[in-house]
Formats: structure tokens, sequence, C-alpha cells
């Protein structure tokens, strides 16, 4: 466990769908004591809470638009003005732009407006780790992905299958496939992800920020080189 006064920034983190971003976030946020931050998740609230913002962006998904990046920013620059981000944040979902990106830079180096409420580790600039999984072994954890109806056990017929073929060996219960795990459906979100992340890792890439990791490598270990780019790569 890290020292409690120690300053990290903020960390965002590149993966495709089945990278284990998700894992590695969770791990992170216990490792070093700092808040993930979703963009998925301030929206639902801002939207559940009849904010302004959420009444904008509640309007704008109804009309059948993309919340604007104008909306995604105000609403990123409020939580980062909470006191549990003094230290540090883990970013999920954002930036999803370069124009995001360039944006963070702005918020973080004290030339917008909003700045003057965020004080994220006395503005240290963003640890950019990317994520990369061999595309059949993507491919692998996603399509052999199979969960129970019942009590939610994941297993996977590649790497962790069930004791008997198809059934939950808990339950009992016929193991179930998601529709977002067939191929087509997975081929068709892992090019999307490379078609939006390409230009934002070129862009942390031309700044020497772009850090990129083997999530082929143990869950432990991932971590472990993490924690070590996150404690350097902020004091490049």
């Amino acid at each position: 466990m890290q020292s409690d006064t120690r300053k990290v920034g903020p960390v965002i983190l590149f993966g495709p769908p089945g990278a284990g971003k998700g894992t590695q976030s969770k791990r992170l946020v216990q490792a070093l004591g700092v808040p993930q931050i979703s963009t998925g998740d301030i929206l639902r609230e801002n939207v559940a809470q009849e904010t302004g913002w959420g009444k904008q962006a509640k309007a704008a998904m109804e009309s059948g638009q993309l919340v604007s990046d104008f909306i995604v920013c105000a609403m990123v620059a409020e939580r980062l003005g909470k006191p549990d981000t003094s230290r540090g944040c883990i970013l999920d979902g954002f930036p999803r732009t370069v124009a995001q990106a360039e944006w963070l830079d702005k918020l973080l180096t004290g030339k917008l407006f909003e700045s003057t409420r965020v004080s994220l580790a006395s503005n240290l600039p963003p640890v950019v780790i990317s994520i990369k999984v061999d595309y059949n072994q993507l491919l692998q954890r996603l399509t052999g992905r199979r969960s129970c109806p019942s009590c939610g056990t994941i297993y996977n017929v590649y790497s962790k299958p069930p004791k008997v073929e198809g059934i939950c060996d808990l339950e009992g219960s016929k193991l179930v496939m998601r529709q977002d795990d067939r191929e087509e459906v997975i081929a068709g979100r892992l090019k999307a992800y490379e078609q939006q992340t390409l230009p934002l890792e070129k862009y942390y890439r031309a700044q020497g920020r772009l850090f990129e990791i083997n999530g082929d490598a143990p869950v432990e270990k991932i971590t472990e080189e993490m924690l070590s780019l996150i404690e350097h790569g902020n004091h490049l």
C-alpha cells in the first residue's frame, strides 16, 4: 500500500475490450488510494440528479445526439474539483477525443477558468498507459466468456472452463453467452476502439507521455509495472 500523502496525479488507461482495463483500474484504486472517475458514472449521476449539465446531456441523448465535449468536460472539471481527487485519480473513459485531451492539458496547467477549482496533485501532468493485447488473445478472452444466469459466475471455455461443459459448477445452470461477446460484434467493437484511440495515442506519444504495457502478462505483474510507471511517469 502506498503512502497516503504521495502525489499521484491523473492516470489515463487505454485498453480495448477484454484487455483487463477494468480489473487494473480497481487494483490501482486500491493500491494508490485515489478515486476512479468514470465519465459514464458522472453522466448518469448528473442526469439522475437533474443538474444543469445533466438536463442538457439528457436533452442531447433523447434527441439521438452525442453529449458534446463541452458538457462532458464541464462535468469532469466539476468532479475533479472535489477533495478526494487532491492526490490524483484514475480516469476511466476520458479523454475520448483529442479535443478532450487538449482541454485536460489546459485544465492541468491552469489555463482554464475551471482550473481555479482543481488542485489535482499540484496539477501534475497525466500518466497515460496503453494496455496492449494480441488480437487473437482478445478474441479468446471475449468469445470464450460464458456466465451463469443464476449466480453470475464468469467462466472462459479456453482459460477457465467449468468442470462440465456448458454447466455452472456452483448452480448447475446452463451457461449463457452475451450477445456482445459474439465474434462478429467483437470485431466491430475492436475496430471502433482502434479508430477512436489511435489519434489519442498519437497525441500523447508526441508528448512523450504514452507508456505501453503487455496486457498478456499475469494480472499482478501488470499492476506492478503500472505502479512503477505512475511512480516515475508523472515526474518527467
